[in-house]
């Protein structure tokens, strides 16, 4: 009886175990499920909401010059410095409304206040600004009779409301989807970057298609169109709370903790009189505690090592002012040409869409060259080639524009209609204008991904997000400068090179003016980068300490956040990622 109970109880301990691993086996399955269940659903959630955002904000950039000229009557630089202006201020408040968030109201609230101002100002704006002609209310005939003073300040507070509400949501619902990429090498790195200004800029195309067929449609569209966008994208939002759907980021070292060690090193440098310098390898060591400053070595060390990489961030704004050019001069430049095609009356958006194509077919082939036939080639100096490049080919696009604005005034005036207004307009078609568009969409395919790389790889992982922040001020400053030289070439130049008619004036000697400043932008950022050649093995030392650690944190929180602690693969597909 003692043997045969042996022999059954050491066959019940294997079935039991088999049993237990294949219930193990089947809760992981579960939860993998689950997790891509839930991986799908954010993703598909932020796709709308960031389409619905790009949607309303795209729509206002596209109208803001015939509204603000057919319409309130303003001059043409007067109008491109309103939607120059209202561009930087639309980049700068994520930034700031990240921060505000983080350190007085919280996200949750922040994201209630900027829904609101976001419906808010995209109802004053259908209601005040965009209704370009009388509209019918069943059998009533409505007259848009506001006074032109009180239609002026109620479209400036659309527009500020709908700049902040902007800032909010994208700060708070749609960050760079970069927290998962610290345990990956550098070719991830660059591929999800490469895929990730892909498919923002496939998302903007089809919106610029809409935007087109909206023009093409008439205005009274806009009425009820801005406002149901608005109202879509805050449902979508207020699901993503109501199921904590929102990924919150892991608060790191800030852009004024970052200000604040500068200001106390200089501080105690100036006091002291320098005496210890000569003890100290950088100037920033006197922020230290252990120096007298009231820092830690950590944020004194990730301070360094972003001003390491500041002075590349110097050169981007005069990039930005050429990019610049679609919203406003070149924007003008589109409307003063011939837009009839066959009978057909081309809306102006549709030149956006030809900027964006090379991005769409450049980056794939890009990527698929790098990756598969010169993996190796991924480094520092490549990334700063590939930025050189994207500056000269943003001056080659500046010059040519001013080429063919010459070349547009020798073809004989016609008259055309837009937005309800009769202007005179050269005969030569806009498709002559083709090709200065696509060279800024060559130095966006160039340029975009290989800063953002820069700015993501090569600095410790504790102030990623703050040279990531930097990178949008530089942009957002880059906005306004356009607007500041646009404003005071048009006062110097007293009215000649920025023409409210623009037959009558030279706007081609500020297309040259521009373009000569950014060869010079591009000799000064190649003698630059020259220092930078071994950017493979810059802060070495202070990106690589403390990965492991805290990428085995991150991962943890990130499973977490998604319904899971289970081991995963840690690949990841970067369309995913990017989406």
């Amino acid at each position: 009886m003692a043997v045969t109970d042996l022999k059954i109880t050491e066959e019940k301990v294997p079935l039991n175990h088999s049993i237990e691993k294949e219930k193990n086996l089947r809760r992981i399955g579960y939860f993998s499920s689950s997790y891509a269940v839930k991986k799908i659903r954010v993703g598909i959630y932020l796709l709308l909401v960031e389409l619905c955002e790009r949607f309303t904000f795209f729509e206002v950039v596209c109208n803001m010059i015939p509204f603000c000229t057919a319409k309130l009557g303003y001059p043409n630089y007067q109008a491109a410095v309103l939607n120059l202006c209202f561009i930087g201020t639309s980049i700068l408040t994520p930034v700031f409304a990240g921060w505000f968030a983080d350190v007085c109201l919280g996200r949750n609230k922040l994201v209630y206040i900027c829904l609101f101002l976001h419906f808010l100002g995209t109802v004053l704006l259908s209601m005040v600004a965009f209704p370009l002609e009388d509209f019918y209310i069943g059998s009533h005939h409505v007259i848009n009779s506001i006074p032109k003073e009180a239609q002026n300040r109620l479209f400036y507070l659309a527009l500020l409301a709908t700049c902040l509400g902007t800032g909010g949501v994208r700060a708070s619902v749609c960050p760079l989807g970069a927290h998962s990429l610290q345990e990956h090498g550098s070719q991830k790195q660059t591929s999800f970057f490469n895929w990730f200004y892909w498919i923002i800029n496939l998302k903007a195309t089809v919106v610029f298609l809409g935007i087109s067929y909206i023009q093409h449609s008439g205005a009274w569209v806009l009425v009820l169109l801005i406002p149901s966008i608005s109202s879509l994208m805050a449902l979508i939002t207020l699901h993503m709370m109501h199921y904590n759907l929102i990924y919150q980021p892991e608060k790191c070292c800030s852009l004024l903790t970052t200000f604040g060690v500068f200001v106390n090193a200089l501080k105690t440098c100036c006091l002291r009189h320098c005496h210890r310098c000569g003890d100290l390898t950088n100037w920033l060591d006197h922020a230290k505690e252990k120096n007298g400053g009231c820092y830690s070595e950590l944020h004194v060390e990730d301070t360094k090592c972003f001003f390491s990489l500041l002075p590349l961030f110097i050169f981007q704004p005069l990039y930005k002012m050429c990019i610049m050019q679609i919203p406003s001069g070149y924007y003008l430049q589109t409307m003063n040409s011939n837009l009839n095609l066959d009978g057909f009356l081309l809306p102006v958006a549709v030149m956006n869409v030809i900027s964006i194509l090379p991005v769409l077919i450049l980056a794939p082939c890009m990527e698929y060259f790098s990756t598969c036939l010169f993996p190796s080639k991924r480094d520092g100096p490549f990334l700063l080639a590939c930025v050189l490049a994207g500056h000269l080919s943003a001056a080659l696009s500046v010059m040519v524009a001013g080429l063919f604005e010459i070349h547009r005034k020798h073809f004989p005036p016609v008259e055309q209609s837009l937005s309800g207004k009769l202007l005179t307009v050269s005969s030569m078609p806009c498709f002559h204008l083709v090709l200065q568009y696509v060279l800024l969409g060559v130095a966006e395919t160039l340029v975009n991904p290989a800063f953002s790389v820069i700015s993501y790889r090569f600095v410790p992982s504790t102030i990623r997000g703050t040279s990531m922040n930097c990178l949008t001020l530089f942009n957002g400053f880059g906005c306004f400068m356009g607007a500041l030289l646009v404003e005071s070439v048009y006062l110097i130049s007293e009215g000649n090179w920025f023409p409210n008619t623009l037959n009558k004036g030279n706007l081609e000697s500020f297309f040259f003016f521009l373009a000569s400043l950014m060869l010079l932008n591009v000799l000064g950022f190649w003698s630059i980068s020259q220092r930078y050649c071994n950017l493979n093995h810059f802060n070495a030392q202070n990106i690589s300490g403390s990965n492991l650690e805290e990428t085995l944190l991150l991962h943890e929180k990130s499973l977490k956040f998604y319904g899971s602690t289970q081991e995963f693969s840690s690949s990841i597909d970067l369309w995913e990622t990017a989406l």
